[in-house]
């Protein structure tokens, strides 16, 4: 007979110390038969239950329904039972059960919070193995910056902004730095908790994402954003770092140079479209460069002839005249003389 076969046995022809003595083999059965066939506690039934934390708490506070020595000491065996003991048996704190939270930065930090309602060293020192934690029990039970929440805190770039912001209220080298491991945490960092003045450590961690992750739109964009907003001037470090396609340097000449730059405008000539906008927006006359770009393309080549050379040229003629774009060069410029030619 298995011990749940005896329960079911025992719920239909009452208690028997033989069927008791099969359900204690099983810890979950013990306190099966207390509950529901004694319907009150024994020490047989008790001392089967105290072989697993969970059924020792349960049996504690289910069946005794008060604190015992062996129900406690085998709740503490587990922080999760230690704390439930504490919060729902004893309902009060206890140095062995704290003890046993402690063993679990989550259960310290509920501990703390629920069961002693105040700081304590075990449960700081507890919660401190934990980013996580660290930052609930600074917020919630500290009520305050500490330097052991701070460092444990430190580990994680966006608990560390967190702390910068609703704890420290305030900047600081440590919280800051830690931030600065995440491109995103360091933008946020810099215009929330700075103030948007800009720094190195900020502006490198945007920069250092923006390199790193050249194809993620994400890291490009704080990476310009932090120009824009932040700094609000042009530098060789983030021209070098945002610039790492056409698109890019595009829009990093009219937004943040607002002027010609070799730099950007050898990167835009990659591409025929940001070539003719090039000229057309920034450069705002013709180059053989920006021209050579943009006639890759029949569109962008009877664009360029149209909005930035204003003429005829040979070049972009030859890239045109093979496509649709043919008729509409013809009509701009139809001057007898450049007709012969066409």
């Amino acid at each position: 007979m298995t011990s749940e076969e005896a329960c079911e046995f025992a719920e239909k022809s009452g208690p028997s110390n033989e069927t008791r003595e099969i359900a204690c083999q099983d810890p979950e059965w013990a306190i099966f038969y207390a509950e529901n066939i004694d319907k009150c506690p024994r020490e047989d039934t008790r001392e089967a239950a105290c072989k697993d934390s969970q059924w020792a708490y349960f049996y504690a506070k289910d069946v005794d329904k008060e604190p015992r020595n062996s129900t406690r000491k085998a709740s503490c065996q587990d922080p999760y039972y230690a704390y439930l003991y504490a919060l729902y048996v004893d309902k009060c704190p206890r140095d062995d059960t704290r003890e046993a939270a402690c063993k679990d930065p989550e259960w310290a930090y509920l501990y703390a919070k629920e069961v002693d309602r105040c700081s304590s060293k075990d449960t700081e020192k507890a919660v401190c193995r934990s980013s996580h934690w660290a930052f609930e029990y600074a917020k919630n039970i500290d009520e305050c910056p500490r330097d052991n929440t701070r460092e444990a805190v430190c580990k994680d770039p966006k608990l560390a902004y967190f702390y910068a912001k609703d704890i420290d209220e305030c900047p600081r080298e440590d919280t800051r730095k830690a931030a600065c491991k995440d491109p995103y945490y360091a933008y946020e960092y810099a215009t929330q908790i700075d103030n948007f003045r800009p720094t190195n450590e900020t502006r490198e961690a945007i920069l250092k994402g923006a390199r790193q992750y050249s194809i993620a739109f994400i890291e490009l964009y704080y990476a310009y954003k932090y120009v824009l907003e932040i700094d609000k001037c042009p530098r060789n470090d983030t021209r070098k770092a945002i610039c790492i396609n056409p698109e890019c340097a595009y829009k990093y000449a009219k937004n943040i140079d607002k002027k010609p730059n070799n730099t950007t405008r050898q990167l835009v000539c990659k591409s025929s479209k940001y070539a003719y906008f090039y000229a057309k927006h920034i450069d705002k006359y013709p180059r053989e460069d920006t021209r050579e770009a943009a006639c890759k393309s029949p569109y962008f080549a009877y664009c360029y002839a149209k909005d930035v050379d204003k003429e005829f040229r040979m070049d972009t003629w030859l890239a045109v005249k093979d496509s649709k774009y043919k008729e509409k060069y013809k009509k701009i410029f139809n001057n007898p003389i450049k007709e012969k030619i066409i």
